[in-house]
């Protein structure tokens, strides 16, 4: 969707008054020049290209069109904007032949010529013609963000296009021929913003699309899909565009895009603004605007926070990238909103970046962008963050993305599953609002945890270091007073944490971010040096003794591991909680664990996987108890299996999987001394 954030200009698209539409054109026309570029290629215009001008200024792309394509010898301004209108108006194979006649002609061009050519051809499935002009762009523009984004990523194209099955993608039986787009969660169901419309005498229809304006709707969600729409709030939809919409509060106060129809700007161009609304009485109180509306930018797609003090949003104002960024605000102590603050280089670029949705509790941003390296039109991104620190940004990739428009995605807050729009070929028609079950997010991962002492007590100020398994140092960070610590890291690797503080020994931990969980827990746990395990004499041996009856009553759990995979699962936690409780109860425990793996794979990869689950095991266990060294462990490879589900030189077991899942294993024994 092109259009998204570009406001109307007066008069446009209302079925009665086109001659006054035409004289406000006319009057505007010599004001505001709708291209960006500073240069004219100085040739005498006929009066139809000129026709063809005003009616590219007024969105009116398909006129443009037909009075371009009815011009003979049109200048190279009237070329660029017949290329613009049709890609605007997705008619892409026509914008490449268009923007193929552009090039060609031997005047002078500028940069974004190169870099709409690339993009119109990786809209048509033509990447390694667009990477052509993307070089050529590159070289033009070397600084230029997108041009970054380009030279540092376009060796990802395949693994991003490769549908690895990390998203299940439906299509919702409520599209239609109308645009319908950016869902967001609200109460039971799902708001959205639609050019749906009941037939009624007169209907005012947007130039750009020749559609309704947008209108906001409802649906209640049952059995996976969305149910037939019905107006969210007839008081809130007037005559222009409304949404889309963003809800805090438990759903009692809302945000939401319109048009501002007081302008009485001399530019005629009507911006698009954020106003909120609070549900009360059993009614939506009348619209409040935000402090940041201007006559002259605009600013849209919020997205709150669950309390409504944050708030993330799009704007074109100045002082930013280009195009329109990502823009977060939020209130003070008195309720007021503060300065915007770009998100940027990260996210923004001198292209678009829209759609910003904040899934709050494991802090990612997702967002939708055509400046970043991607799969064709609008993209959606995602990015962790922690508080105001960025992480990697990364592009979802195929299926969720591909060539055409795909954007304002929402997920829930287990990052399980949400819905995003996209304007893809298989679709109903324009834009479409499509489920997403989120299989695998590859987002790297967050590891999170808090300083301790041995009695549990959370210990501010430690200063807390992060290495990778090859004692690359990652980052460091001081604790506050809730003790904590987090860091964004890469997925499938160990991590080691070291703890300092003054008066105590230095403590570590172990981190694996194998698996599907996006937060990974670890804690640090930190001796104070005047606490050395001072031996026992031999009454208090004699006390320990008595334990001995319950200690060997104690039978410790097997745990159980992915295939391939050595990281602790989620099913395992308990069993070593109860382990390391039990070792913290009786301080003489010493345990030895064996760990295992199934037949299948290479004696050498299955002994270092073994290796690898006792390792993990082991750490986990020793960042939680005094006396480390109390647990130690080897791993035996698949020598030592439970079952005949044994391997012999090129023979495929035909065990079941239930079977090969029992060889995967870590054991534990209690050592008696």
């Amino acid at each position: 969707m092109k259009n998204i954030f570009i406001p109307l200009v007066v008069f446009t698209g209302i079925s009665i008054n086109i001659s006054a539409q035409e004289k406000a054109v006319e009057e505007v026309y010599g004001e505001r020049n709708l291209m960006k570029y500073s240069i004219s290629d100085n040739v005498e215009k006929s009066h139809k290209e000129l026709k063809g001008d005003k009616q590219s200024f007024n969105y009116s792309y398909d006129k443009a069109i037909e009075k371009y394509t009815h011009t003979k010898n049109l200048s190279v301004e009237g070329q660029r904007r017949l290329a613009e209108a049709y890609h605007n108006t997705v008619q892409n194979i026509e914008a490449e032949i268009a923007y193929s006649k552009l090039i060609n002609r031997n005047e002078e061009l500028f940069p974004e010529d190169y870099y709409n050519y690339a993009m119109v051809l990786k809209a048509n499935g033509k990447y390694e013609e667009s990477n052509k002009w993307m070089i050529k762009f590159s070289d033009l523009k070397p600084t230029d963000l997108r041009a970054i984004s380009f030279t540092e990523n376009s060796g990802t194209y395949s693994n991003l296009i490769n549908d690895s099955s990390r998203y299940l993608i439906t299509h919702m039986d409520i599209n239609t021929l109308a645009d319908d787009f950016g869902s967001v969660y609200y109460k039971n169901g799902i708001v959205f913003s639609s050019t749906i419309s009941k037939p009624k005498m007169i209907v005012r229809k947007y130039n750009w699309t020749g559609k309704p304006f947008w209108d906001m709707y409802v649906s209640d969600v049952e059995d996976g899909q969305l149910k037939k729409p019905k107006k969210f709030d007839r008081g809130l939809n007037k005559k222009f565009h409304d949404g889309p919409a963003s809800f805090s509060n438990e759903g009692n106060s809302m945000a939401f895009t319109r048009n501002h129809y007081n302008d009485k700007s001399k530019d005629k161009v009507v911006e698009l603004q954020i106003w909120f609304s609070n549900f009360k009485d059993k009614k939506w109180s009348k619209p409040e605007p935000f402090i940041l509306n201007s006559f002259d930018y605009s600013v849209g797609q919020p997205s709150l926070t669950s309390n409504g003090n944050t708030m993330y949003f799009t704007s074109d104002m100045s002082g930013g990238f280009g195009g329109s960024d990502i823009y977060k605000v939020t209130k003070n102590e008195k309720g007021e909103w503060g300065n915007a603050v770009n998100m940027g280089n990260k996210i923004n670029t001198e292209g678009d970046e829209m759609f910003p949705f904040f899934e709050e509790k494991n802090e990612v941003l997702f967002f939708a962008s055509n400046g970043l390296y991607g799969l064709g039109g609008l993209d959606i991104f995602m990015c962790p963050m922690i508080g105001s620190k960025q992480g990697k940004v990364y592009n979802a990739g195929a299926p969720l993305n591909s060539q055409y428009d795909d954007f304002a995605v929402i997920s829930d807050n287990n990052l399980a599953k949400g819905y995003f729009t996209s304007n893809r070929s298989y679709g109903s028609g324009g834009d479409d609002i499509y489920s997403v079950a989120f299989n695998s997010l590859e987002i790297g991962k967050k590891i999170i945890g808090n300083a301790l002492d041995i009695d549990s007590n959370l210990l501010s100020n430690t200063f807390i270091k992060l290495i990778d398994e090859q004692s690359n140092f990652i980052d460091t960070v001081t604790t506050g007073s809730d003790a904590a610590f987090s860091f964004l890291v890469e997925s499938n690797k160990n991590y080691k944490i070291f703890g300092k503080k003054e008066n105590y020994k230095e403590g570590d931990s172990i981190a694996s971010t194998f698996g599907k969980e996006f937060i990974v827990k670890a804690d640090v746990i930190l001796l104070k040096k005047e606490e050395t395990i001072i031996p026992k004499t031999f009454e208090e041996k004699l006390e320990v003794g008595k334990d001995l009856g319950k200690i060997l009553e104690f039978d410790p759990k097997t745990i159980y591991f992915d295939y391939g995979k050595y990281n602790i699962r989620q099913d395992a936690v308990a069993d070593l909680n109860e382990i390391v409780r039990v070792m913290n109860e009786y301080p003489e425990m010493t345990i030895e664990l064996g760990s295992h793996t199934d037949c299948r794979g290479t004696e050498k990869f299955n002994q270092t996987l073994s290796e690898n689950r006792a390792k993990s095991s082991a750490s986990y266990i020793k960042s939680r108890i005094t006396k480390p060294e109390r647990i130690y462990g080897k791993g035996y490879g698949e020598t030592k299996l439970v079952n005949a589900c044994s391997c012999e030189g090129t023979v495929v077991s035909e065990c079941s999987e239930e079977e090969h899942q029992n060889n995967r294993r870590t054991e534990f024994i209690i050592i008696v001394k």
